[in-house]
């Protein structure tokens, strides 16, 4: 696992977007706790939210234990680990194409990437260094 410092992508909670998103680090508190991050779909900067607990119900507060830090994952991790597990063919992308979640595409800037999530017309990509919303069926 790579060590985190500013600059490095990680997943984080867009308070903005509503999503769990891919985001570069802007602040740390100390070696490895991440203070600010920014939204690299909508440029925002914000505290880092921790994606594992984000949830779209009512939150409720709970005490916090000190010791065990959050296990954080970076986008290029997530995208092998992904990747690893499909068996699925790569198919070019194109805005006209349909995907479905778990589809493998290629494009040709951002490279091989995994359909993460389909939302009406657009797909929620990770590929190797960030996460990208795509339009698709156009």
């Amino acid at each position: 696992m790579s060590q985190l410092t500013v600059g490095k992508d990680v997943l984080s909670y867009c308070t903005k977007c509503k999503l769990n998103l891919g985001h570069t680090i802007v602040a740390m508190k100390d070696d490895k706790h991440i203070a600010k991050v920014k939204c690299n779909t909508c440029n925002t900067i914000h505290a880092y939210k921790d994606p594992s607990t984000s949830s779209k119900q009512g939150k409720t507060r709970t005490k916090k234990t000190e010791g065990v830090p959050s296990k954080v994952i970076s986008v290029s991790d997530l995208w092998m680990e992904k990747m690893s597990k499909t068996k699925n063919k790569s198919t070019p992308y194109a805005m006209d194409g349909r995907f479905h979640q778990g589809d493998v595409i290629d494009h040709s800037k951002f490279g091989p990437g995994i359909v993460e999530k389909v939302v009406d017309d657009k797909i929620e990509v990770i590929f190797r260094h960030e996460i990208k919303t795509l339009v698709h069926n156009k």
